[in-house]
């Protein structure tokens, strides 16, 4: 079983995998052997690492398909193969549905669903060519699947790389699965920006059916099952990670006795 988690002769691409959730991530596969590489606009101020290896930074925009391509090519070439992409890279400020540009909106749909799939192009075409072929894994997030008030073209984004990522599991099998997380409430080093202090994030925890928010590694720990042999016949589906859910609002408001 042990064995199935074994990545030390894989190349790992976490898009955004120096903080928050991408980091955890690239930790998870950095401590399971593989060679782990990652890409942001500005380079960490400290690489993740483990068992006395650390990832390989490109500073890249993933918005920007001729540059990714350039990376893919760079990295096929200097490591031999890609095994697993993970396209973590996204977000989205708050913003109002009513008032927001048509620029600033399609700027969110560029980065958490044009850029995905570009990603996802340019490694397929290496993973095609090798024997083992590879795996793609989209993460994506609640406001995908429920109402997403405030960040209206980030959630529809979202749920555009769950159709995307559920077609291309049909279009570039049998060589390469491609399978989506579905991320809730995630405690990263920058949760108070979202939550507010100690005792917001407390009273958050106190709404998830576990009783708190996923750590970055809960994510990691995902993506390393889905990139295994564990899950070699699981293609085209989403995984939901969000602690049991929310409870129905219903409940709060109803006054019956």
């Amino acid at each position: 079983m042990e064995n199935k988690l074994d990545f030390s002769a894989k190349v790992v691409i976490v898009t955004g995998g120096g903080k928050g959730v991408g980091r955890g991530i690239s930790e998870r596969f950095l401590e399971s052997g593989a060679t782990v590489i990652i890409c942001g606009r500005s380079e960490p101020e400290s690489l993740p690492s483990a068992n006395g290896r650390d990832a390989v930074f490109f500073t890249l925009d993933v918005r920007d398909a001729e540059a990714i391509q350039q990376l893919v090519d760079t990295v096929a070439t200097q490591y031999g193969r890609i095994d697993v992409l993970v396209n973590n890279a996204g977000g989205a400020p708050a913003a109002d549905a009513a008032t927001v540009s048509p620029r600033f909106s399609e700027s969110i749909i560029r980065l958490n669903l044009l850029a995905p799939l570009n990603f996802s192009q340019s490694c397929n075409k290496v993973m095609q060519t090798q024997d083992s072929g590879g795996v793609i894994i989209n993460i994506a997030s609640v406001s995908a699947v429920r109402p997403s008030p405030g960040t209206a073209a980030y959630g529809a984004a979202k749920a555009g790389l769950i159709s995307l990522s559920s077609s291309l599991a049909v279009e570039w099998a049998p060589k390469v699965r491609t399978n989506t997380i579905i991320a809730g409430m995630i405690r990263t080093e920058q949760a108070h920006l979202h939550y507010g202090d100690d005792a917001g994030i407390a009273a958050i925890n106190n709404t998830i059916p576990l009783g708190r928010m996923a750590v970055p590694e809960d994510i990691g720990d995902a993506c390393l099952f889905l990139a295994s042999d564990l899950a070699s016949y699981i293609s085209g589906s989403t995984l939901t990670l969000h602690g049991g859910g929310e409870k129905p609002a219903f409940l709060d408001a109803a006054n019956v006795s």
